[in-house]
C-alpha cells in the first residue's frame, strides 16, 4: 500500500526538490519523514500562458498510511493498494520446434524478449538489417535516392518508429506498459519517461535502445536472422508446420507475425495462403512544417525560451464540410520530415527527431481519415492498391528519384503552386520540387485537408496563414489490413499462427505495439514447456 497525491504543481521558477517539501506539507510531516518518495507522472500546464506550471503525482511509502489519508480528508491524497500481478504459469505441451518471430519492429522485439526471458529460445526473422548498417541505407538514401528495399526507414531491425519521434505515449491501459518503459532504461532511454506525461525516446537514443534489446535477447538463447525476408507459409490441416526463410525451410508449431504496416509483400503472401484478413481504414494526408520557435510562442507565450520548457507539441483536430475527420498525427517537436519509401517508384514522407528535438523546424502529419468506399473495392487489400496508387503520383509528381513535392500551406489554400518560400525551409531529403500537391491526394481528401487548414488557423496563429509548408505524401499511418484472431490471438485461419502488433492492425504506436507482443508471447508460454 501506498499513498498517492494528485495535482501537485511546481511553477518555472520552483525547484523540483520543492515537491517533497510540499508533498511533506500536504501530509502536515516533516520533508525527513518521507522516505521512499516517487514521482509517477509530470506533465506540462500551458492553458494559462502567463502562468505556466508543471503538474505532478507522487508515491510515498509510510507506517500509517490509512490513518494519515484519514486525518488529511483531502480528495487528492489517496491511498493505493499494490497491484497483484500473477504469475505466468507455464504450459504443459511439449514444443516440438523453436517458436519463429516474423520482425524485430516493437511487437517482434518485445515477443521475442520475453520468449528468450523463459527458455523458449525464438527464432527471429527479419528482412532488414541490424540497426547500425539499417541507419547507414538510410543516410544512403536521404543523400543520394538510392533506396533499398528491404533495409529503409519502413524495414529492419526496431521497425519504422527506430527512425520516428520515438514517442511513447499510449492510450491502452495495461499493466505490460510498465514492462515496456522499464525495458526501456534498463536498455539506455532516459529515466524519465518512467513518468513523463508525454515520453519519448527520440531516434538518436532509441537506435541503441533497440540494439540492447537485441544483445538482451541472444543473451537469453534467442536467435535472430536479418537479411532474412519470410518468404512463404506452409499450412496442413488449419495447422502452422514450416516457413520459408530466405532459401531456408523453419519447422515452425508457432509462428509470430510481427510484419510491421509496410509488409506489403507479405500481406500479398499471406493472402494467397488462405490467411483470413481485412481491408481496414486509415488515414493519409501531408506533412506540415513550421519554425519551432513559432510554435513555442502560440503554445508558451512569453515563456517560449524559457530552460526549463523543451520544444512544444500540439494535437489538432477538425471535422471537414462532408464529416470527415482531419487531424495531426505524430507530431515531431524540433524535428525533420522524411523519406519514408518502401517500393521502388512510390514516394511517401514521415517525421522524426532525436532526443533533444533541436531542430529548427516542428513537423506533423495532418491526414483525412479514407476506407471502403474511397477504395472503391471490399477485396482486402484494396487499401494496399490505393496507398500505391497515391504514393506512385507523388513520386512522379516530384520528378522521380524521390524527390518530393511541396508547397506553402496558404498556396495550397488558394490553389496556386508555391514559388518561393518563407522563412520556413523544407528539411526533406533528398530534395524537394514546388508543386499541386491536390494532384498526388483524392479530392475528397484534399478538399477535407482545406477544411482543417482552416480550422487550425484558429487554434494555432500563423498555422496556415504564415509560412508553413507542406510536404507529400504520408500514407503509412498505420495498417491497411486487419489479420483477424480468435479469443487465443490466433489466426482464424491457422492454429499456432499469431497475428501480433500495427502489421496486423492490433496496435498503433511503439508501446502498444510492444504489449501485443508481451501479450502473444504470454498464450505461447501458458500453453507449452519452455523449449528444450
Amino acid at each position: 500500500m501506498s499513498i498517492r497525491i494528485n495535482n501537485l504543481t511546481l511553477h518555472l521558477d520552483e525547484d523540483k526538490d520543492d515537491l517533497r517539501k510540499k508533498a511533506a506539507k500536504k501530509l502536515r510531516l516533516k520533508e525527513d519523514d518521507l522516505k521512499n518518495f516517487k514521482i509517477l507522472r509530470e506533465s506540462i500546464d500551458a492553458r494559462r500562458k502567463n502562468k505556466i506550471k508543471f503538474n505532478y503525482i507522487v508515491e510515498i511509502n509510510l507506517k500509517n498510511e490509512e490513518k494519515i489519508v484519514s486525518k488529511i480528508n483531502d480528495r487528492d491524497v489517496i491511498l493505493k493498494k499494490e497491484d497483484i500481478v500473477k504469475p505466468l504459469e507455464f504450459g504443459t505441451q511439449y514444443m516440438s520446434n523453436r517458436p519463429v518471430i516474423v520482425g524485430m519492429g516493437p511487437a517482434g522485439m518485445f515477443a521475442g524478449l520475453i520468449l528468450a526471458k523463459y527458455g523458449y529460445k525464438p527464432i527471429i526473422l527479419e528482412r532488414g538489417e541490424k540497426v547500425e548498417d539499417r541507419t547507414k541505407n538510410v543516410e544512403i538514401f536521404h543523400k543520394t535516392g538510392n533506396l533499398n528495399t528491404e533495409s529503409n526507414i519502413q524495414f529492419g531491425e526496431g521497425g519504422a518508429g527506430t527512425f520516428s519521434d520515438g514517442k511513447l505515449t499510449t492510450r491502452i491501459k495495461d499493466k505490460r506498459c510498465n514492462i515496456v518503459l522499464e525495458t526501456f532504461v534498463e536498455c539506455g532511454a532516459p529515466k524519465e519517461i518512467l513518468y513523463s506525461g508525454k515520453p519519448h525516446v527520440g531516434t538518436d537514443i532509441l537506435k541503441k535502445v533497440v540494439k540492447n534489446i537485441r544483445n538482451k535477447i541472444e543473451e537469453q538463447g534467442g536467435k535472430i536472422l536479418f537479411n532474412t525476408r519470410f518468404k512463404d507459409i506452409n499450412i496442413k490441416d488449419k495447422k502452422i508446420e514450416s516457413v520459408k526463410a530466405g532459401d531456408d525451410i523453419i519447422p515452425c508449431d508457432n509462428l509470430v507475425l510481427a510484419i510491421g504496416h509496410s509488409s506489403r509483400d507479405t500481406y500479398e503472401m499471406l493472402f494467397e495462403n488462405g490467411i483470413f484478413m481485412e481491408q481496414k481504414p486509415f488515414a493519409i494526408g501531408v506533412r506540415v512544417e513550421h519554425l519551432q520557435h513559432m510554435i513555442d510562442i502560440n503554445q508558451y507565450g512569453k515563456y517560449a525560451e524559457h530552460p526549463k520548457l523543451k520544444a512544444s507539441d500540439y494535437r489538432l483536430t477538425a471535422r471537414s464540410k462532408d464529416g470527415r475527420g482531419v487531424y495531426s498525427f505524430c507530431m515531431c517537436p524540433g524535428g525533420k520530415v522524411v523519406a519514408a519509401s518502401s517500393e521502388n517508384g512510390r514516394l511517401a514522407v514521415n517525421g522524426m527527431s532525436n532526443y533533444k528535438r533541436d531542430a529548427k523546424n516542428a513537423n506533423s502529419a495532418v491526414v483525412v481519415m479514407v476506407g471502403k468506399d474511397d477504395f472503391g473495392s471490399d477485396l482486402p487489400l484494396s487499401g494496399i492498391e490505393f496507398q500505391r496508387h497515391y504514393e506512385e503520383l507523388a513520386y512522379k509528381l516530384g520528378g522521380g528519384n524521390y524527390m518530393a513535392p511541396v508547397q506553402l500551406i496558404r498556396d495550397f489554400l488558394d490553389d496556386k503552386v508555391s514559388t518561393e518560400l518563407g522563412d520556413v525551409e523544407p528539411s526533406y531529403r533528398p530534395g524537394y520540387e514546388f508543386r499541386d500537391l491536390r494532384k498526388c491526394l483524392p479530392k475528397a481528401v484534399s478538399d477535407a485537408l482545406k477544411d482543417g487548414f482552416i480550422n487550425f488557423e484558429r487554434k494555432i496563429q500563423n498555422f496556415s496563414n504564415g509560412n508553413g509548408v507542406i510536404t507529400g505524401i504520408e500514407t503509412r499511418t498505420s495498417a491497411p489490413v486487419r489479420i483477424s484472431r480468435n479469443e487465443n490471438l490466433e489466426s482464424i485461419s491457422a492454429e499456432g499462427v499469431y497475428p501480433c502488433g500495427e502489421g496486423a492492425g492490433f496496435a498503433g504506436g511503439i508501446i502498444s505495439a510492444a504489449v501485443d507482443g508481451i501479450k502473444i508471447a504470454e498464450k505461447i508460454i501458458c500453453k507449452y514447456r519452455p523449449f528444450k
